[in-house]
């Protein structure tokens, strides 16, 4: 045997070595949605299976199991085999804040392993334009003089939206009340009519209605400001970095899931947010790339720990 077979031989055999531990994975794998078909996160999720598959070699199939702020998903994978087959296109929703605020979950921040980073976003500090508050300090200066809590439209109770109230009234110095929404739209008619005052959306859900004139948004929740809305401030440059808040989307294993595979997993997922395409779906949706690995998430949860802990256990927050 020549030296150049040899070496093909030795080629070959590191290979197959390294993509055994894939073999254990089920296939296809499929990825758990908490959330209903044909929104963002779908979209996300979508092109995150295609790119992964085509990394990987794999064939990797998006399952949408809506329901309950994303619990019935993230059962689902929580009680998943721990051999590859599944994944949970997680949150601060779905994982954090469920975990953080209902004792009686079946499932914990343990029975998950973090498998990467993806993307996040900022949240926003708007009001109608009717109410002609231009900044922050005048929303401040608004509010002491009304004699009255100013309202606030929430995705419910223990929702980011709702939790950052209390993060801002007690920042501010200013009396919030939540007023509770099922979808972002009723929440968004009662702000550009005023029913509402204060709103903590997105910025892709308000920037059209801020262009037409009907809402101002006051600042993002963020360090530094959008390139996409460069006359919006951020808090940290208001002064007032407590108020800095965002919401992410990662990906989740079930806990004992081999290393291999999520490593390799994340490489994928890594690989595939930093692309072309899924950047440009980021962009559109307002979102941030964060792409990491197990150790960035891992980072996140914990922080999620520490901000949003901080906020349900200060008032007292307990959902079951």
């Amino acid at each position: 045997m020549t030296k150049l077979t040899r070496r093909g031989f030795i080629a070959a055999g590191t290979l197959m070595m390294l993509a055994r531990p894939l073999r254990a994975a089920p296939k296809p794998v499929t990825l758990i949605v908490p959330y209903a078909a044909g929104g963002p996160n779908d979209n996300f999720a979508r092109l995150l299976a295609e790119g992964m598959g085509a990394e990987l070699g794999m064939n990797f199939i998006v399952e949408n199991k809506p329901g309950a702020n994303g619990i019935i998903g993230a059962t689902h994978v929580a009680r998943a085999a721990a051999d590859g087959g599944t994944l949970l296109m997680g949150g601060s929703g779905p994982v954090s804040l469920n975990i953080l605020l209902r004792p009686s979950l079946r499932y914990g921040f343990d029975s998950f392993r973090s498998v990467a980073m993806m993307f996040d976003g900022p949240l926003t500090i708007t009001v109608p334009s009717k109410m002609g508050v231009n900044t922050v300090a005048d929303l401040v200066a608004y509010a002491k003089t009304e004699k009255r809590a100013l309202t606030y439209g929430s995705l419910g109770p223990g929702s980011v939206t709702d939790l950052y109230g209390l993060i801002m009234a007690k920042a501010l110095d200013i009396p919030l009340t939540a007023v509770p929404y099922k979808s972002t739209p009723t929440s968004l008619i009662d702000l550009i009519t005023g029913r509402n005052d204060l709103s903590y959306m997105t910025p892709i859900a308000l920037a059209d209605h801020q262009k037409a004139g009907a809402v101002k948004i006051l600042a993002l929740t963020t360090d530094q400001r959008d390139p996409a809305l460069p006359e919006v401030p951020s808090v940290t440059e208001l002064g007032y970095p407590q108020l800095k808040a965002s919401y992410w989307t990662g990906l989740h294993a079930p806990k004992g899931t081999p290393d291999d595979l999520v490593q390799a997993y994340a490489a994928a997922a890594i690989k595939t947010v930093q692309s072309d395409a899924f950047r440009q779906l980021l962009v559109t949706n307002g979102q941030t790339e964060k792409a990491g690995g197990p150790q960035a998430l891992e980072a996140q949860l914990e922080s999620d720990r520490q901000y949003w802990g901080k906020v349900i256990k200060e008032n007292q927050i307990v959902l079951d």
